[in-house]
């Protein structure tokens, strides 16, 4: 079972170390089938604050009222801000039923009011004109039909995708791959603020 946890961003050092005024929420990944992955209706109550932290997600059995995990009454703390759906570039073809779980979790974000978007991981391994050069990557004819296929089977508008690449054997910083992780995020910000001001 995986866990419902959150992520803080620690600002400074010592006595004077803070956190942002940002935190990532995670849950598992959704899968094909019926008892695999996080169950669609345990996002949902995500969605609304109703899930407390340290949740163990059941795929079998989504979180109801009266269990001990369940907020009733979230603040707007607890509450998602923004939908952020992470998928690999390198995976040949979603599902169709991961598909429709996806789009049926987008579904109830726009009826919440909680601005979605995807940001697409490992952009390199997807595609070779990307891994020569970063900068290809809004000129690359493979990701944008990938980009283009998922913004289709889920309704996520195409300004709403961010392609961005992994650190994963780097040693150092790359301004490069730091532009599209930033941009990405300086959006779930941006999208995040346009929630908040809303509610």
């Amino acid at each position: 079972m995986f866990q419902y946890e959150t992520h803080k961003f620690i600002k400074g050092q010592g006595s004077s170390r803070t956190f942002y005024p940002l935190v990532f929420t995670d849950t598992m990944g959704l899968e094909e089938g019926n008892n695999r992955g996080v169950h669609v209706d345990d996002i949902k109550l995500a969605l609304k604050g109703n899930v407390k932290e340290g949740h163990k997600f059941n795929p079998v059995s989504p979180l109801t009222e009266g269990h001990p995990d369940y907020n009733p009454t979230p603040s707007d703390d607890d509450k998602v801000h923004v939908l952020v759906c992470v998928l690999s570039a390198n995976t040949p073809q979603i599902k169709p039923s991961v598909l429709e779980k996806m789009k049926n979790v987008r579904e109830r974000a726009s009826e919440l009011g909680i601005p979605q978007i995807v940001v697409i991981t490992h952009i390199d391994e997807a595609c070779g004109e990307t891994e020569k050069d970063l900068k290809n990557v809004y000129k690359s004819r493979h990701l944008r039909k990938k980009m283009k296929d998922f913004s289709a089977a889920v309704g996520i508008p195409m300004n709403c995708i961010f392609p961005v690449k992994n650190y994963s054997h780097e040693t150092n910083l790359n301004d490069d791959m730091d532009t599209l992780i930033l941009y990405a995020l300086r959006k779930m910000i941006d999208f995040g603020d346009d929630f908040i001001e809303k509610i």
